[in-house]
């Protein structure tokens, strides 16, 4: 089961890990939208359009469905609330580790006051 969520969560940061992906997840945010409308904002052939969809659907951040001719993508919160789960846990962690280092510097300040 760990291996499995792993191996998810690597499929989510390797699709993430690319500008173009991560803009074509930001207008799927606004609503469902053809391969073609994707491609639209970038100068690439829509069979590279269709490879950066294949790589985001293959991570579970989008899915797809076909009307005729038209593929339409749609966005896919589970896998992003997933990889949100992950960085949280390391947010607590670092917001620890900073809100110590602000006490430290406040006593380090008020020793140097009382000092004068």
């Amino acid at each position: 089961m760990v291996e499995q969520n792993a191996a998810a969560l690597d499929r989510v940061f390797r699709a993430l890990a690319d500008p173009t992906r991560r803009a074509m997840l930001r207008r799927l945010a606004g609503g469902e939208r053809s391969v073609g409308e994707l491609a639209e904002p970038f100068d690439m052939s829509f069979a590279a359009a269709a490879k950066h969809v294949k790589v985001l659907e293959g991570a579970g951040l989008l899915s797809r469905t076909i009307e005729g001719r038209t593929h339409r993508c749609r966005l896919e919160a589970r896998a992003l609330a997933e990889a949100d789960r992950w960085i949280a846990y390391y947010q607590r962690f670092w917001t620890g580790r900073l809100d110590a280092l602000e006490t430290a510097l406040l006593r380090h300040k008020q020793a140097k006051r009382s000092r004068k």
